[in-house]
């Protein structure tokens, strides 16, 4: 028999085990725990919205994030890693609802502009090291598109890896046939021999065919391709390239507000022994329809002797900012077209970058043009950091100003600057040697 003492301690016991028991009856009958345990399942449980590839919606969109390894072609920015999987669609509402929202002035006062990459699959990691570059200091805050262009099919795998790191939509176009081979006028064993002699002197890409059929597209084909008709503006992007400082305003605007056809970083001289006879060809086109040749044009800057002769100088282009209608229009589609006859793009080793800046100098007044002074960038082998402190500092620059080509000897922009009449940075007289 259990003696009193015992029966004691049960009751008090029994007792306690109540008052706990009421205790947690009312703590959880004034909670709310379990309605938000039920909302947070019912969150994790539900399939993620799946966007498709290419979806033609609009561009306040860009913010959605598929589920992972979904391939959506618009991210939010920032969701994800290079290559990573993007961030889960239901926790990032709130972020994608403030993106899309008409009142933020950075999406509802966008234009029709996006950036453009000629690319292989083979330079996946190659952009997506440029896209970083420019999604962190500019993109995230626009979200512009991106088209990508390829003489050969684009890759799922490539195409889910960049589309995981742009803010914008992305678009994959494939090259026609007709714009990336031998036109039928051109003979092929001379062209042959040319590369042959090319290489003996070691030119620079002298034997190489794709290379020629790029310059030949950059020139005259890229912005003729069906997914670039909708947009005014484009920014070429390259892979392997660098953005230095942060562009805390929206460049195409900028461009648009300001009337501006052309923006570059940095300039040199071409190679004489790519382009024999470009400047004759070029003249003759001249001779043959002055009409086209603007009034205040920038050919003091390609020309010391007036138009006689072609001091090599160009922007160099794998770092663009235009307008569209600069290489739509009747002026510059009949230059290019006069070139593409003359066969000089596979005779010799014309570039896009000689005919770009020839074509920008001649066929617009030289006050469309621009200098971009605080981007900072980098293509191998140069750089264009700003020079002046305090541009530097307000755009957190991370690049060194003894790096800059600007100022150097072999650049053409002081020639540029002097016969634009522009105020030279602080300091631009430390750097040029």
């Amino acid at each position: 028999m259990a003696s009193p003492r015992s029966n004691a301690r049960l009751v008090r016991f029994a007792i306690f085990a109540l008052v706990l028991i009421f205790c947690g009856y009312v703590l959880t009958k004034g909670s709310s725990f379990e309605a938000s345990t039920a909302n947070v399942a019912k969150t994790n449980t539900a399939p993620a919205q799946a966007i498709p590839k290419n979806d033609a919606g609009a561009a306040g969109a860009a913010g959605a994030a598929g589920a992972a390894g979904a391939g959506s072609v618009q991210k939010s920015s920032g969701s994800a890693a290079v290559g990573g999987a993007p961030a889960a669609a239901a926790p990032a509402a709130p972020a994608v609802e403030a993106q899309n929202d008409a009142s933020n002035p950075n999406l509802a006062n966008k234009i029709k502009a996006t950036f453009v990459t000629l690319v292989r699959n083979s330079d996946k990691n190659n952009i997506l090291s440029s896209i970083r570059h420019v999604e962190d200091r500019f993109n995230k805050n626009y979200h512009y598109d991106w088209v990508f262009l390829n003489d050969e099919e684009f890759t799922d795998e490539f195409k889910n890896a960049i589309s995981a790191v742009v803010s914008g939509k992305t678009k994959f176009g494939l090259i026609p046939k007709e714009h990336w081979s031998y036109p039928e006028w051109i003979d092929k064993e001379k062209a042959a021999l040319a590369r042959e002699q090319m290489v003996q002197k070691k030119v620079i890409y002298g034997g190489s065919e794709s290379y020629r059929h790029m310059c030949r597209f950059e020139s005259g084909f890229f912005y003729r391709h069906p997914l670039m008709q909708e947009y005014e503006y484009y920014w070429r992007v390259e892979p392997d390239v660098k953005i230095f400082c942060d562009i805390d305003y929206d460049i195409f605007k900028w461009m648009k507000d300001n009337d501006k056809w052309y923006g570059w970083t940095i300039s040199l001289p071409e190679y004489k022994e790519t382009i024999p006879t470009l400047w004759e060809t070029t003249k003759k086109f001249m001779d043959e329809n002055p009409q086209y040749i603007a009034k205040d044009n920038n050919l003091a800057w390609i020309s010391d002797d007036n138009g006689k002769t072609y001091n090599g100088c160009h922007f160099w282009s794998n770092f663009e900012i235009a307008k569209l209608d600069l290489w739509r229009g009747e002026a510059y589609t009949k230059y290019f077209d006069y070139l593409d006859k003359a066969g000089g793009f596979f005779y010799e080793r014309w570039g896009d970058a000689p005919v770009h800046s020839i074509g920008a100098s001649l066929f617009i007044p030289k006050d469309k043009l621009h200098f971009f002074t605080d981007v900072g960038y980098w293509h191998v082998p140069f750089h264009n950091c700003p020079v002046d402190e305090e541009t530097r500092f307000k755009k957190k620059c991370v690049c060194e100003p003894k790096d800059d080509f600007t100022w150097r000897g072999y650049s053409c922009t002081p020639k540029y600057f002097t016969l634009h009449g522009l105020k030279r940075p602080k300091g631009w007289e430390n750097f040029t040697g």
